[in-house]
């Protein structure tokens, strides 16, 4: 079971809101030309709209009630996609990709540095030589926003409560999910920016670009960061 089961059908309502990735995502696809992995596929909030662009998608999640809402989204949308239940750090996906994408912070649910490198090591093993590249965000929580957000219910989207419980000696989230259509909750671990690109170079990752936000400006110390990599042994 994943912690995503129990919300799968409130995931969509309740980030409703997120739609500043989107573009960039599809962008990054088209340009590949394709096939893309996506890790952490969800209910396909990214991959339909990368396979309207004419893009085929690859979605690996482990929540089998994520995954039936991606199909049904594919489905309205008149898109295929190619979903398949599994972990991010054993994807049951053979072949490489040019594109690799692991979107919405869905590395941070990696909470050891050896399941980060187990992700890692995957995305790599799946990266055409060459060309492929590897594309994920994540964040690093600034003091301020522990501090309006720690301990509180707070109503993201209407009828749709969460709570962050946050601890930062060990530098992991705790966030809660609750309306009238379920609740569960789950575990998030942060790095910061410095502590990923070495963690990447370990895994023999070259960061190629390192954004602050979706609009391509340059990462300045934000809790957003958006990478670009590729693999050294594929160039």
């Amino acid at each position: 079971m994943s912690a995503y089961d129990a919300i799968a059908r409130v995931y969509d309502p309740w980030s409703a809101s997120v739609v500043e990735d989107v573009p960039f995502y599809v962008e990054e696809a088209v340009r590949s030309g394709g096939p893309v992995l996506e890790l952490g596929v969800g209910t396909g909030r990214i991959a339909v709209p990368v396979a309207a662009a004419g893009i085929e998608v690859v979605g690996v999640d482990l929540s089998a009630g994520m995954l039936e809402v991606a199909r049904e989204r594919a489905s309205l949308a008149g898109v295929e996609l190619d979903l398949r239940r599994g972990d991010l750090r054993d994807p049951p996906v053979a072949g490489e990709f040019p594109l690799v994408v692991c979107p919405f912070r869905s590395l941070l649910h990696m909470e050891t540095d050896a399941d980060r490198r187990l992700a890692l090591r995957a995305v790599s093993h799946r990266l055409a030589k060459g060309h492929g590249r590897f594309v994920f965000d994540v964040f690093t929580p600034a003091a301020d926003d522990i501090a309006e957000t720690h301990g509180r219910w707070l109503e993201r989207e209407p009828g749709i409560w969460e709570r962050a419980d946050w601890d930062e000696r060990t530098r992991t989230l705790i966030l809660r999910l609750r309306s009238a259509d379920g609740e569960s909750e789950m575990s998030l671990a942060w790095l910061s920016v410095t502590e990923w690109k070495e963690l990447l170079r370990a895994e023999g990752f070259v960061v190629d670009a390192l954004y602050g936000w979706f609009d391509r400006s340059p990462w300045r110390g934000g809790e957003d960061s958006v990478w670009v990599c590729h693999h050294s042994r594929h160039g």
